[in-house]
């Protein structure tokens, strides 16, 4: 049986399937690669052909992007100490960031155990476990200002460039005859950073407008006689408790002294405080959405959703609300509407010719 051309003459089922087959194919190959870099880097083959990195040779004439080449070049070091890495990767036990944020602290008598401990882990649970490895001592809390930006012009044009950040002298930079004239500003704006120091300790970094550093100033000044030191830490504790105890007012109508309980309008679409509540803590703030895989996992863009859809009598009740996170609504939404066809539909109507 010969596989259809293109991904699109594929049924749902099929498609499915094809993921799946593909998926541990891209996991053998790049195992193979990173093997491959990994004897490479050991006979120093890339000098021969006329590049002075393993890097320069992966991005110049392998056309890796930077971070490609640095998450393999990691992989292929770490593994020339630990053999097992090929076999962990190839079965996809672990990921190429796994083995990169991992690599510093493997050793002979840990690192079985380790890559175990690591086995289908995220990035974030990853960080987590080296915090617990290797707990580090408390960032000290700093404001300080980001130097001014520098006007940049492009050659032979007058439009400046002024709005773009002046990059972090201690990022890794690529080599000057790889690096573009002029870079794109996202690419030079450090993104707003949250990692695990240690066990149930985090380091917070984010680059904030002067506005928001006034307030920050002012919270400190009126704050004084309950924080004396104005520790930031303590600061953001008690801002996050306002803002969260209005927006689950807000969002979900949490409340110390819930009326009682008001029986929703059955052809209205507005959602009473009480049933709001029954909601909410019956799913738990999570979208209730149950795939074929399990139940999704989404916590964020949570909106209410007719089980029985409004439009085709659905009542709002406790009993016909459910959470849903916004794709999941919009899914659902589309799958009544006729916008998109359920799973499976395709292989209904070409087996009964419909």
């Amino acid at each position: 049986m010969t596989s259809p051309s293109s991904p699109s003459d594929l049924s749902d089922r099929d498609l499915l399937a094809e993921v799946e087959r593909a998926v541990p194919c891209e996991r053998e190959a790049n195992a193979r690669l990173i093997a491959l870099l990994m004897e490479l880097d050991s006979r120093k083959l890339y000098a021969g052909q006329g590049y002075a990195s393993l890097f320069t040779y992966c991005i110049q004439v392998l056309h890796l992007s930077e971070h490609a080449a640095y998450l393999r070049i990691e992989a292929a070091r770490v593994a020339r100490r630990f053999p097992a890495i090929l076999d962990k990767l190839s079965n996809g036990s672990v990921h190429l960031t796994a083995v990169s944020l991992l690599g510093p602290h493997l050793t002979p008598a840990n690192h079985l155990e380790l890559l175990d401990e690591a086995t289908h882990k995220s990035k974030r649970e990853v960080e987590q476990l080296i915090a617990r490895l290797r707990p580090q001592p408390d960032v000290p809390a700093i404001v300080r200002k980001l130097p001014t930006p520098k006007p940049q012009t492009v050659p032979g044009s007058e439009v400046s460039r002024s709005a773009v950040p002046v990059p972090d002298s201690t990022l890794p930079t690529a080599d000057a005859d790889t690096t573009p004239p002029l870079m794109d500003h996202r690419s030079l704006r450090r993104s707003p950073e949250i990692k695990p120091l240690a066990v149930e300790r985090y380091k917070v970094q984010c680059t904030i407008s002067r506005e928001t550093h006034d307030k920050l100033r002012r919270a400190q000044d009126l704050l004084r006689h309950t924080i004396p030191d104005g520790d930031l830490a303590t600061i953001l504790d008690r801002a996050l408790m306002v803002l969260l105890a209005e927006l689950s007012r807000a969002k979900c109508a949490a409340t110390d002294r819930p009326r009682s309980n008001q029986a929703a309008r059955s052809r209205s679409r507005h959602i009473p405080a009480a049933v709001k509540r029954d909601v909410w803590a019956r799913d738990g703030g999570r979208c209730a959405f149950q795939g074929e895989l399990g139940r999704c996992a989404e916590t964020g863009f949570l909106e209410f959703h007719h089980v029985v859809p409004y439009a085709d009598g659905g009542e709002t009740s406790a009993t016909n609300l459910e959470l849903r996170c916004r794709a999941h609504n919009q899914y659902e939404a589309a799958l009544w509407s006729g916008a998109t066809e359920p799973p499976l539909a395709r292989e209904e109507r070409a087996l009964f010719g419909t």
